[in-house]
């Protein structure tokens, strides 16, 4: 008897919980809901900006090029590495430090120094 008392205890919780669950909110279209969720989670997660190490992984795999095999590998433990490249300036860092450097200069000189700089 106090099995039976038990187990009826322990299986009820399982069995309510159908009663607890919310009902399905009236649809006024054919779709059904449950794609809409995956498409809302998408552009969340599309805006999240890379982490520092997604964009010196994304630095190292581009300056990698065409390697291939063993080189590609060491090239990446190096650049991976904290011996590894610099990670890239943004634009607006590049801009800085270019006017910097070109001050003094005027007009047409200014200008070419200015796009040399950049395109570094």
């Amino acid at each position: 008897m106090k099995k039976l008392i038990a187990m009826c205890v322990l299986v009820t919780p399982l069995l309510a919980t159908g009663a607890f669950a919310q009902p399905a909110a009236p649809s006024t279209s054919p779709a059904p809901a449950a794609p809409a969720a995956p498409a809302k989670a998408a552009p969340a997660s599309a805006a999240k900006a890379p982490t520092a190490q997604q964009q010196k992984m994304k630095d190292c795999n581009e300056q990698a090029g065409d390697k291939k095999g063993d080189e590609r590998k060491a090239f990446m433990k190096q650049c991976l590495s904290a011996k590894g490249v610099q990670p890239t300036k943004t634009q607006q860092e590049k801009m800085s430090a270019c006017s910097k450097e070109g001050k003094g200069k005027k007009g047409d000189e200014y200008k070419a120094y200015m796009k040399e700089c950049l395109s570094k």
